[in-house]
């Protein structure tokens, strides 16, 4: 099933969730499919065959939908976290920090980056020849923003920040939640520092929001350009409450 050359698509579902596709216009490996319905008919129409799902985390909206495509493709490989096999049960190969898989040709790094939840996992595919990397993060790094501390702590997100933030500048980030709006409208009256930084902020509010790109997050991304785990913590707390 491998491919010399692979794109990345979304399929948006449920209020505001993506799945992501990677695929080479024969096959297709999905992330986080919170719904069946809506994956199936993407991939039917344009004649894909699912060989993989990846899991980022255990959340309802990122593995609802996955027994419903094993049903379609029962062959397909279902990778996540081994370590959270409690609560994503039907996973096919347990993955750990390090792993590293080859998915439609492409490389695939899997990287532990826990805060939003205790065994979340990114994955991270380095750039083939003439192209640039790809990040699928799920609810780790959003744009221009981060997920909220249901398991760790402000510490084990700032940390997971900081190895996702040191990725190549033009990897594109594919998040798993359409929240930019949100989050560079609470950005826009939070940020006390440099006038630059406030001018690129409110320059993002108008542009199209995913993918992102990691240089792109160091400019307008307060939780991924906080100095440690306090200062993260403080910004956190502020997004929380916040009512814009």
């Amino acid at each position: 099933m491998g491919a010399s050359k692979s794109e990345v698509e979304l399929i948006p579902v449920l209020r505001d969730n993506y799945v992501v596709v990677l695929h080479d216009g024969a096959h297709a490996v999905v992330v986080d499919p919170g719904v069946a319905g809506p994956v199936i008919t993407w991939l039917e129409r344009r004649g894909l065959e699912l060989v993989a799902v990846l899991q980022t985390h255990h959340h309802w909206d990122h593995i609802d939908g996955t027994l419903g495509l094993l049903r379609r493709w029962p062959d397909a490989a279902v990778m996540a976290a081994g370590a959270d096999k409690a609560r994503i049960p039907f996973q096919t190969l347990a993955l750990e920090d390090g792993d590293r898989l080859e998915l439609l040709g492409r490389s695939v790094h899997v990287l532990a980056v826990p805060g939003h939840t205790r065994w979340h996992l990114a994955f991270y595919l380095p750039p083939t020849e003439g192209g640039r990397g790809e990040l699928f993060c799920g609810d780790t790094l959003f744009a221009a923003g981060c997920g909220r501390l249901f398991e760790g702590s402000p510490m084990e997100m700032h940390q997971s920040l900081q190895r996702l933030g040191a990725l190549p500048g033009d990897t594109r980030v594919w998040c798993a939640h359409e929240y930019t709006l949100s989050n560079l409208r609470w950005a826009a009256v939070s940020c006390s520092e440099a006038e630059g930084e406030r001018r690129a902020i409110q320059g993002r509010l108008h542009q199209p929001t995913i993918p992102s790109t990691i240089a792109r997050e160091w400019t307008t991304n307060l939780m991924l350009r906080a100095s440690d785990a306090d200062e993260f913590a403080s910004r956190r707390r502020s997004k929380d409450h916040w009512q814009g």
